[in-house]
């Protein structure tokens, strides 16, 4: 069998409290999960979620993935399930504090299925995938690898708060071996040492990668392949919870991607998905395939060359 897509990285159930909600229980999100729901619901048919869940959220975690009709494979051994403690303030910075954390996912549990992918999306959330299995996992690969690096760039403080970090030597070898690299601007500038957005879009492609976006938030993306770099624009809305919109950027974009191959057309898609991300709690977001794509050639004519 032929999977559209396969998803690596912790699920998470995560608090969250923004200016405008705070959740009274844990949600179920996390950069693999929400891509892959995004992805499914953008038309991706099977889709594959691969990743640690322990015994106290397996139950409800099933549960979900049964009914969002998403193939789970839980490669956990029992212990918590990961999650953060997610605090915004009014200018949409975050904090991340720990309050779970699953482990190092064993990505020889699921190998066949990732050998089956026609894309196979990196997605950890907490340093669980160890870059030597996956540095021979997409040299085995016959699909295209879409990395969002978030989860390697994390590590604890003594107070269990998350800080960034980078090998660079090591990502660079990383971003060699992929297809697609999806940071945000801070995790960019972590990566490349690079302050300026677009150079670091730019320079990942340097390294290697055949398609670099880098993420702004509300001040939307910038694109670059081996030809080109684009602006790409945000649908401006009022984001309730920013979590998880540069995940369903992920998702959307290799829906988009995969159907027409059209790097500008993709982006602009995955960011009109993201706009609706935020404008809810949890992965009950309505993301469908006609208001995607209304936003999107709503903010169509800011698309612009750089």
């Amino acid at each position: 069998m032929t999977y559209d897509l396969v998803a690596i990285g912790n699920p998470v159930y995560d608090l969250i409290s923004t200016p405008r909600v705070t959740t009274d229980e844990r949600v179920l999100s996390g950069c693999s999960t929400n891509a892959c729901l995004a992805a499914k619901r953008l038309g991706m048919k099977d889709v594959v979620l691969v990743g640690n869940v322990g015994r106290d959220f397996n139950q409800r975690f099933q549960t979900e993935m049964n009914r969002y009709g998403i193939k789970a494979i839980n490669t956990g051994s029992g212990g918590p399930t990961t999650g953060f403690n997610l605090k915004y303030d009014e200018r949409g910075d975050r904090t991340l504090r720990v309050i779970g954390d699953a482990g190092k996912i064993p990505l020889r549990e699921a190998w066949s299925e990732c050998l089956q992918a026609r894309y196979l999306l990196l997605g950890p959330v907490l340093y669980e995938l160890e870059m030597e299995a996956v540095a021979d996992l997409v040299a085995s690969s016959p699909g295209r690898v879409f990395l969002d690096p978030q989860g390697m760039l994390r590590r604890l403080r003594n107070n269990g708060e998350v800080e960034h970090f980078c090998d660079k030597e090591k990502f660079k070898r990383l971003v060699a071996s992929v297809d697609f690299i999806k940071p945000n601007e801070l995790e960019a500038e972590v990566i490349t040492g690079l302050a300026d957005h677009l150079e670091s879009a730019r320079e990942l492609v340097r390294w290697g990668a055949d398609i670099a976006i880098v993420t702004l938030g509300e001040n939307g993306s910038v694109v670059c392949d081996r030809n080109e770099c684009l602006s790409v624009p945000a649908y401006k809305t009022v984001a309730v919870d920013p979590t998880g919109a540069g995940d369903v950027y992920a998702g959307a974009f290799l829906a988009e991607y995969s159907r027409t191959g059209v790097l500008g057309s993709s982006c602009l898609y995955a960011s009109a998905a993201a706009s609706i991300m935020v404008e809810s709690v949890g992965p009950d977001f309505a993301v469908t395939e006609k208001t995607v794509r209304r936003r999107a050639e709503v903010i169509a004519a800011d698309l612009r060359s750089l």
